[in-house]
């Protein structure tokens, strides 16, 4: 037990594993809180969809050769947020076949600028890298946590302001529109946030596992309580504690943060259904 305190210890005495831990807690509470308004929507595979823009668009700053990427891989997202919303409410394509349209469309464009473009010899390795999050830990700059924080603080203020707007739209969106309620500009604005919380999550976690942070803690509360608050706040707990559990897990194993974090997001998940079932929740 010693031997693994010590190694903690040793471990966060590094300002990139700091980092790491700030940057994993806020991305997954974030994710978790426009989370539970997603899958109750149906619109949940939007975050996969965006995740693979975001590689695409990482791709675009490596043929630039940007040493900073965020700003450029954070405007090409949102843009393809806002396209997507437009696009999915279009009568000849749906929503989800505007998801998988944008989605395969930019994974493949990515991987072949990448291929064209990379001076690597190594390009199989910078692919998985990008995508599953394997050495990301290391490479989180302290302005990159700066912007978290920032952007986090944004995040988490517009779903406080928004709360009752979010819960409308949620369960009735045809009432509240009949009210007079904005619900294409409260749509946009969803979209635009769940872009912001995969750009700055899939530097840590990876592209193509980010959106198991916006999936699985609602669906395991959804396991246990009924409410909209109740689900929200357990998925919030979740979200951050398997964030915790799975970058410790990391550290002591010396396996990837990103694939750790979701594995852990999975064990809670089958924990919550027992539970759920024991209880007569989950029926």
């Amino acid at each position: 037990m010693s031997a693994l305190l010590d190694k903690l210890a040793l471990a966060f005495s590094y300002p990139f594993v700091r980092y790491a831990l700030i940057v994993g807690v806020l991305v997954a509470l974030c994710a978790s809180l426009f989370g539970v308004t997603l899958v109750l929507k149906r619109f949940s595979f939007i975050g996969d969809g965006l995740s693979h823009v975001a590689f695409g668009a990482m791709a675009v700053a490596g043929v630039l050769k940007l040493t900073n990427n965020l700003p450029l891989v954070l405007a090409l997202t949102v843009a393809a947020a806002v396209l997507l919303l437009r696009t999915g409410q279009n009568t000849r394509l749906k929503g989800d076949a505007a998801i998988a349209m944008y989605s395969v469309g930019a994974l493949a464009l990515g991987y072949l600028l990448m291929s064209l473009s990379s001076g690597s010899a190594n390009l199989a390795g910078d692919v998985c890298s990008t995508l599953f999050g394997s050495t990301s830990m290391l490479t989180l700059t302290r302005d990159e946590v700066l912007l978290c924080v920032v952007l986090s603080a944004v995040v988490l203020a517009l779903f406080v302001l928004l709360y009752h707007r979010m819960f409308a739209l949620t369960f009735d969106e045809s009432f509240a529109r009949a009210t007079g309620a904005p619900t294409e500009l409260y749509n946009l604005l969803i979209a635009v946030v769940v872009a912001v919380i995969i750009v700055l999550g899939m530097h840590l976690i990876g592209s193509l596992l980010i959106s198991a942070l916006i999936l699985f803690p609602a669906l395991s509360a959804m396991r246990v309580f009924r409410s909209f608050r109740a689900v929200t706040l357990c998925a919030a707990l979740l979200a951050v504690g398997c964030a915790l559990l799975g970058l410790l897990a990391s550290i002591l194993a010396d396996t990837p943060v990103g694939a750790s974090i979701v594995a852990v997001n999975l064990l809670a998940f089958a924990v919550c259904c027992l539970v759920g079932r024991a209880t007569g929740a989950n029926v």
